[in-house]
């Protein structure tokens, strides 16, 4: 296993157990709201500090950008260690069994390695640039769909920007008339999750944040996906807009929503 991996799978993992442990005692669990729509609990903070001692531990020098502190400056700019330390907070507050850890290391701005975990099902997707995408140790596929014909669409509504709304239903709505049904969990990272896993066929989202999107793009193109923002292009860490899926999936998304974006939308 990449070193990297490794400590990343640890990190996952004993995060992953606290918030588990949280979700048994709710009378625990302190919420307060950080933004519009957006809220943060002592486990999402708690799950974060337990993560980044794991990596201190073992990379020091290392840079780490996560949701709730920012970044945390290494001596080592080139590498960085994006985390969510529970993507699906919403769900986790609600006591909806359906979040995640997700870890993910860039290095130059390349991921190399990814790991999402799924606590209340024990579910570890890992993934290093290069030796393909695993979920509990066996190899990952995704979808093999020709088209939209017959596919289920994981998406997540822009509900920290809802100035996107009336873009985005008119998106589904044309969507909605090609593929079979849509699934919206409130976990980006375990949506990109299951697009490697071919449990959904493809993934679109508009204003993600890097935390919320990189270790699943990593697992989404290991398993032999792409992943581009709404034009078909590279530019979803600086916009946030993210499509993913196998290439004839995502072709066929975007061409469907093209004459339906926003200007904003095709940055």
């Amino acid at each position: 296993m990449h070193p990297m991996l490794n400590i990343a799978v640890r990190a996952a993992r004993k995060a992953g157990n606290l918030i588990a442990k949280f979700y048994e005692t709710p009378d625990a669990v302190e919420a307060s709201q950080k933004g519009n729509n957006d809220f943060v609990t002592n486990v999402d903070r708690e799950a974060e500090h337990l993560i980044i001692d794991v990596i201190r531990k073992a990379y020091p020098q290392h840079t780490i950008i996560s949701e709730e502190r920012g970044e945390l400056a290494g001596e080592d700019q080139d590498v960085q260690w994006v985390i969510d330390p529970l993507d699906g907070t919403t769900n986790f507050i609600k006591r909806l069994p359906h979040f995640s850890v997700s870890i993910a290391v860039r290095v130059k701005g390349r991921t190399e390695v990814a790991v999402v975990y799924d606590p209340m099902r024990n579910e570890l997707f890992t993934a290093a640039r290069g030796q393909g995408a695993q979920l509990n140790g066996y190899r990952l596929r995704g979808s093999n769909a020709k088209d939209l014909s017959g596919t289920i669409l994981a998406t997540g509504f822009p509900f920290k920007a809802k100035q996107h709304s009336a873009t985005y239903i008119n998106m589904v709505g044309k969507l909605f008339t090609q593929c079979a049904d849509f699934r919206r969990t409130g976990s980006a990272a375990l949506d990109l999750a299951y697009v490697a896993s071919s449990r959904v066929d493809g993934f679109f989202e508009i204003g993600l944040k890097p935390w919320d999107f990189a270790a699943g793009e990593l697992l989404v193109r290991e398993s032999g996906g792409i992943v581009t923002d709404f034009v078909g292009g590279h530019n979803s860490y600086v916009s946030g807009n993210v499509v993913a899926g196998n290439p004839r999936v995502v072709k066929a998304l975007l061409s469907t929503v093209r004459d339906e974006l926003s200007d904003a939308l095709k940055r």
